[in-house]
């Protein structure tokens, strides 16, 4: 009878023991017991037909050399359907740490939730993801940044000048973030005209541009959500007299308003936002506390 209750006991406290540790706190800690060089890391890129983009993974690319580990690369093409089998490629090929910039912040939500369950820590890039854990979100305050945007239009033609505005893929963080920041500032101080998505795209912002121009031909101002819609805005604007502000500081942007065609870009650092994320790993690999959400300064550049 005493052997049978000690049994019992011994099973009781096994049990409670194997219950201590949830899929969770692993995930949460994300320290592995691997080899630093055996540790692959998946990034799933929104798209590289964006220099900004590409600048993420070159600072990626740049700190897991020097770090010693692995980098598995995807590009989802701006293809959100794309980007979640991508994800589950990677999550089926036993990456041990995910790096992700959706392209839609809904529609990978699943994918995110999949890799949770695998106990496969996902650090974010630029843009948030609307469900799943996310053991760490890195981005420019892109609120902060809207609102730098639409302070400029003002100090530049004052309060009630009519603009148009570019918007970013619908669904995105990004679009949401930086059309907030920008409207706590124009709903007040500035008069919309109109609003439409060139989904982040050059060709698209050429081609909204000019028929908003079309439509309002006596505004002053183009706020765009990134650099690649207001370039596109620059060449639709051609010789009119109506200034374009973009957001993200790529090389064209900046080159742009050296040569005085695209007046002000509020510049991120996206190579500095790729390296933050590998290091983010490290910290994970070593079992450190990580930002929840690491904002990267931003800073504005315009012309002289």
């Amino acid at each position: 009878m005493k052997k049978l209750f000690l049994s019992m006991m011994a099973m009781i406290l096994l049990l409670a023991g194997c219950s201590l540790e949830s899929p969770l706190e692993k995930q949460d800690s994300g320290k592995s017991d691997k080899k630093k060089s055996d540790i692959v890391v998946g990034v799933s890129i929104s798209t590289l037909n964006n220099p900004f983009f590409v600048k993420i993974k070159d600072g990626i690319s740049a700190e897991a050399k020097k770090q010693g580990i692995k980098v598995q690369f995807v590009d989802a093409q701006d293809d959100a359907a794309k980007q979640s089998n991508d994800i589950d490629d990677l999550i089926q090929q036993n990456v041990d740490y995910l790096i992700v910039n959706p392209t839609d912040s809904d529609a990978i939500s699943g994918s995110v939730q999949i890799a949770n369950d695998q106990n496969i820590p996902v650090i974010t890039l630029d843009r948030e993801v609307a469900k799943g854990k996310v053991a760490s979100f890195i981005a420019s305050d892109n609120v902060k940044g809207g609102e730098m945007g639409g302070k400029l239009i003002v100090d530049k033609f004052g309060k009630g000048t009519k603009v148009v505005e570019l918007e970013g893929i619908p669904g995105a963080s990004a679009t949401r973030e930086r059309g907030k920041g920008f409207h706590n500032v124009a709903d007040d101080e500035l008069d919309v005209v109109s609003k439409q998505s060139a989904k982040f795209n050059r060709t698209e912002g050429l081609n909204v541009t000019q028929n908003m121009i079309q439509a309002h031909p006596d505004i002053k101002a183009i706020f765009a959500q990134n650099d690649e819609m207001a370039l596109g805005a620059v060449e639709a604007v051609g010789n009119k007299d109506i200034k374009v502000v973009g957001f993200d500081g790529n090389e064209d942007a900046i080159k742009s308003v050296e040569n005085n065609k695209l007046f002000a870009t509020v510049a991120q650092q996206p190579n500095l936002m790729g390296e933050e994320s590998i290091k983010t790993v490290m910290d994970l690999f070593n079992g450190k506390k990580v930002q929840e959400k690491n904002k990267i300064p931003l800073e504005m550049k315009k012309q002289k």
